[in-house]
């Protein structure tokens, strides 16, 4: 029974308002009408002398008072904006429509709520990736308030409570990948920008239904090695790189030593042992695989000794 009375009950209901302009006509004939009456008593009494007539002023004045009171229930809303209309504590729904509006002047006056797409650019926060390397992290998210009624009673300031749950999300989501070099298949930070953001975007959604918001957008702007570590990550980032390189080049340099000698034994041109074979290779792979040009020594007598 607890777990049911936590649950939030705050849901959305349209209402409708009055036309401004109507009740502005409304309003300045009533004020009109109690000028008229009031002098229209004082005149009686000073013809007829007779006090009695004064009592006519009592329902003038409450009319003038309630006019008066009538003033206080105008508003205006411009696009993309509701007002959440609360009489003595309790929800009487939403106006969305834009425009100059009356409603009862009872109602709260600061439950203005903007449903425009919002930026929030977070901070660059340090926490440790899959792998427990420290990272610095930071993404940027567009929101908007889609249901006012939750956006206003069920959570204390929705946006603080935006701002504090889409950090608490990115923290989160960036302990579940490593920043790079995974498994094979697995995603990371750096590579895996689409499908983090995507994982990114799904867990701020969960997280922020309780406040009646929509996530548009949710995108990495920052991510980097914290400096504590960063030197020694990008010395082996290098090394990888070289090592990638190497291998490509030691694959290309041996595919064509393989090539050279398929082409001279099956045209003939010359016939080599094992022996000049293998240091025919040895030669091309060092002309080949060399960081640096090489400079061959050019035998002028004859192939054998």
């Amino acid at each position: 029974m607890n777990s049911s009375m936590n649950k939030s009950v705050s849901n959305e209901q349209g209402t409708y308002a009055v036309n401004g302009w109507m009740m502005l006509l409304i309003n300045f004939v009533l004020f009109l009408g109690v000028v008229v009456w009031f002098i229209t008593i004082v005149r009686g009494v000073q013809q007829t002398h007779e006090n009695s007539g004064f009592w006519w002023l009592i329902p003038d004045i409450l009319i003038g008072i309630t006019a008066a009171i009538f003033t206080g229930g105008y508003f205006t809303l411009q696009p993309n904006e509701a007002r959440v209309l609360i009489l003595f504590g309790a929800y009487k729904g939403t106006v969305r429509a834009s425009g100059f509006w009356w409603a009862n002047p009872f109602y709260s006056h600061n439950a203005k709520i903007s449903l425009r797409a919002r930026n929030f650019n977070s901070d660059k926060l340090k926490v440790n990736d899959k792998r427990g390397n420290p990272v610095e992290i930071a993404a940027v998210v567009v929101w908007h308030v889609e249901d006012t009624a939750k956006a206003a009673f069920d959570v204390d300031n929705y946006e603080s409570y935006v701002h504090i749950q889409s950090e608490a999300a990115i923290r989160h989501i960036a302990s579940q990948y490593a920043y790079d070099r995974g498994e094979e298949q697995e995603l990371t930070l750096r590579e895996s920008a689409d499908e983090v953001a995507e994982g990114l975007k799904k867990e701020l959604q969960e997280r922020l239904d309780k406040a009646g918001v929509i996530v548009d957008e949710a995108r990495l702007t920052h991510l980097a090695y914290a400096p504590e570590i960063a030197q020694a990550m990008l010395r082996r980032q290098q090394a990888e790189a070289v090592i990638a390189a190497r291998q490509k080049i030691v694959h290309g340099a041996v595919s064509m030593v393989e090539m050279a000698l398929r082409e001279l034994s099956e045209k003939q041109v010359v016939k080599l042992d094992e022996e000049r074979k293998a240091a025919m290779v040895s030669n091309l792979l060092v002309v080949l695989c060399a960081e640096t040009e090489a400079t061959p020594v050019i035998n002028t007598g004859t192939l054998y000794q």
